[in-house]
């Protein structure tokens, strides 16, 4: 995909760009209607009538007949508001000898902002009442039978008129209807952020006591919003000073803000510039079919019946919303995962959690919302974009496909909760092993190895994991037509019995199987477990397979990176792990790369050279000069045991170090073009998945680039050390993933290695 093609922005619940209208009012504000409505001059009294103009708009479009309309910086300051005003009368009441009730009660699926500020002021006040969540069913909508039960105690109801990351619609009628009823006394909130402009609102109508709003999910700016309170509401100041809005709230108005909110007033009065409800919904069918076609047994998280029809939240089965949100993004497509507040912290959806969503969907919820104001051909062009997502899913075979898929060759790593599947594969023989396979990866793993074509020769363990069942069999079951007849009788770790042999650097013949050219050796390695084994990866020469033709080395958690294996079940032996460390030595070079069944702090790979520059255990074991002995290795192996099971809060089969902090190796945008002016040899690596690299096409003004993701790196990294240095800039889509690059061949001693600083997001230029 061009670069040149266009952002297709589909985020509009976090933000929206602002209306063209809007920015024009704002500018005219700032250019010549800049007088401070407080003044008493002509120049105030015209700034004084623009905001009053505004506010009579806003008194339309909401229906706030007799109540206050304030005009604050947004939702989160209307919400700090109300929520003070309500808990300020209440402490007021009780001090005065009144029954309050004892709960604040909020929706589950609320924004944070929510929650967050009742427990913050019901401490600072003192209250000390009950902050407590209303369930909300499979549909997202508030558990009405727990409500009705929990008003005679409610002091406060906090809902939502629609929630931000998956549209449901509360019924607000309903509610109202159980309030009447029980003649509660209880303050109303209404979070109505998302109803503004997509849901028909009468606030005087209703027994709304507090409703906020902000404009810049709405085409206005950021900073400025609305907060309503009814006629007769209580009312507290959050903010004290100069006496502006009649003393409720002070601090210098902001006037660009609210001429830019006013002209979407306009718009919204006029329906200018605003789709009916009929083709927002036709606009989501379009979307819907789209994502169907592009991710095919999705999963939408909430009905559209009972959603607005802006809003689309999905789940993929076999992807994490990270890894989505990687793929839309290289498509320069913007959606998210949940609330924009909290969609860069790697969790399940609180909202889809509170709903009961099985925990796959709330990790692989994807959030794609458009605005009213979108037109025919935005989401047209958003469709196809989408489409392209699926194809480019396919062609990595990350999706069963037709398509011809990109050639697999090599090692490829695959993580999930900290540990390790490893598939090694020849694209030339189509043939792959599988090492360490996790019922996580199962589907994923069958997807990718039936696109590309592969005879499975063996799916082999490491060992016996402590923390984890093997799924081979389950894979080997769903791989069925693709192993090798061979491959279907083998021992309880998955090796097969009719094989032949390699000699290693040690003298000693190990079974072996081909791939190619290549050979993977078969080696005991005991001591993290008695089963434990090494598989040792390399060209062989006249039938052996020397330390130095030895390029991958798979050691399960005989060694991790930055550690060794724990020793301490009942099944191991510290004494059997010196025995084979050693041996190991003497079977590979001290550059040949270690890939362990788990990698706790994504750093892909070791090696023995790393480790002896490390400082523990293992360095100390392969110190030329003064070897650990075997007493005092198992001294210290014990100890370091003890420490694992005194910290650690999860099962971990190793205590490993965090790599040092690099902060040389980042290269600022800025920088970029000047540093390959500099160095002629340097070279781009573009470390996003194959997917990502196929959507987002040449990012970074032509430069020398090669693709090598992520979970391919210990491929690029056999190259790098082994062959002739140069520099090395790595990017992504963040820079997160460019920074674990580098700092991995940093730390392998590779020193020529960068990253690019904020990755395509600050770096990109067109």
């Amino acid at each position: 995909m061009p670069c040149s093609f266009r952002e297709i922005y589909l985020d509009a619940n976090a933000t929206t760009p602002v209306l063209p209208a809007a920015a024009e009012a704002a500018r005219e504000a700032m250019m010549l209607g800049f007088g401070n409505p407080s003044s008493a001059h002509c120049t105030g009294l015209k700034a004084k009538a623009l905001m009053e103009s505004v506010r009579a708009k806003a008194a339309k479009v909401l229906g706030s007949g007799a109540g206050k309309l304030l005009f604050v910086s947004g939702a989160t300051e209307g919400i700090q508001t109300a929520v003070l005003s309500a808990l300020c009368a209440l402490k007021e009441r009780r001090e005065r000898g009144e029954t309050i009730g004892t709960e604040l009660l909020y929706g589950a699926t609320e924004h944070k902002a929510v929650p967050e500020t009742l427990k913050h002021w019901n401490r600072l006040l003192g209250l000390n009442l009950h902050v407590l969540a209303i369930p909300v069913a499979e549909n997202g909508r508030h558990d009405l039978d727990f409500l009705s039960q929990h008003l005679p105690q409610a002091a406060l109801v906090a809902t939502m008129a629609a929630n931000n990351e998956t549209g449901v619609i509360s019924d607000l009628a309903a509610i109202e209807a159980l309030l009447n009823a029980q003649q509660s006394r209880a303050y109303w909130l209404v979070d109505s952020v998302q109803a503004l402009g997509k849901l028909a609102l009468n606030l005087a109508a209703t027994r709304i006591d507090y409703a906020p709003f902000s404009g810049h999910k709405l085409y206005a700016p950021k900073g400025i919003g609305l907060l309503y309170v009814r006629q007769g509401a209580p009312f507290t100041p959050l903010m004290a000073g100069g006496g502006q809005e009649s003393g409720l709230r002070s601090g210098t108005e902001n006037l660009a803000g609210m001429a830019a909110l006013g002209a979407v007033l306009d718009a919204l009065l006029s329906g200018r510039d605003f789709q009916p409800r009929a083709s927002l919904e036709a606009y989501r069918e379009q979307l819907a079919e789209a994502l169907g076609e592009a991710f095919p047994g999705l999963s939408f998280n909430a009905p559209f019946e009972l959603s607005l029809p802006t809003t689309l939240n999905f789940s993929v089965p076999g992807f994490a919303s990270k890894e989505l949100l990687d793929l839309f993004d290289a498509a320069h497509i913007r959606v998210s995962s949940g609330s924009a507040c909290s969609s860069n912290k790697a969790m399940p959806s609180y909202v889809l959690q509170a709903m009961g969503l099985p925990e796959w969907r709330a990790a692989s919820a994807v959030r794609l919302s458009f605005g009213p104001a979108a037109t025919p051909e935005f989401i047209a062009a958003a469709c196809a974009r989408i489409r392209e997502c699926g194809a480019a899913l396919r062609r990595s075979c990350l999706i069963a496909s037709e398509l011809e898929p990109l050639p697999g060759d090599g090692v490829l790593q695959l993580t999930a909760n900290g540990a390790c599947t490893w598939l090694v594969s020849d694209a030339a023989s189509k043939r792959c092993v599988i090492i360490d396979p996790l019922e996580e990866l199962t589907e994923r793993i069958e997807k990718y190895v039936s696109c590309q074509g592969f005879q499975v020769l063996a799916v082999l363990d490491t060992h016996g994991h402590a923390d984890h069942a093997s799924p081979r069999a389950l894979l080997m079951a769903r791989l069925d037509g693709l192993l090798a007849d061979f491959a279907r009788e083998t021992d309880h770790l998955g090796w097969p019995r009719r094989l032949g042999t390699v000699q290693l650097a040690d003298g000693l013949f190990a079974p072996a199987i081909s791939l190619g050219t290549k050979v993977l050796a078969r080696m005991p390695l005991p001591g993290h477990t008695n089963d434990s084994l090494g598989f040792l990866l390399g060209e062989p020469e006249d039938g052996r397979l020397s330390s130095e033709r030895v390029h991958f080395a798979f050691t399960g958690d005989a060694i991790l990176i930055g550690g060794l294996g724990r020793t301490d079940f009942a099944s191991s032996s510290a004494e059997s792990l010196y025995a084979s460390l050693h041996a190991l030595r003497l079977t590979i070079a001290a550059d040949t790369l270690l890939c362990p069944a788990h990698d706790y702090n994504n750093q892909f790979a070791t090696t023995l050279a790393a480790e002896a520059l490390s400082g523990g255990l293992l360095a100390k074991v392969l110190d030329e000069h003064l070897p650990l002995s075997l007493a005092d290795f198992v001294r210290e192996k014990r100890q370091a045991d003890a420490r694992i099971n005194e910290h650690a809060e999860v099962l971990l089969c190793g205590a490993v170090e965090h790599c040092r902090d690099l902060t040389d190796m980042h290269l600022k945008p800025e920088a970029l073009e000047r540093f390959f002016a500099e160095h002629a040899d340097a070279l781009l690596v573009d470390v996003r998945e194959s997917y990502e690299h196929a959507l987002s096409g040449q990012p970074l003004n032509g430069l020398p680039m090669i693709s090598i993701p992520l979970s391919r790196l210990t491929n690029g990294l056999d190259g790098w050390l082994h062959g002739e240095p140069r520099p090395l800039v790595f990017f992504c889509r963040s820079g997160n993933r460019s920074t674990r690059a580098a700092e991995t061949l940093r730390r392998l001693g590779y020193a020529q290695a960068w990253h690019l600083a904020g990755g395509l997001a600050l770096g990109q230029v067109h």
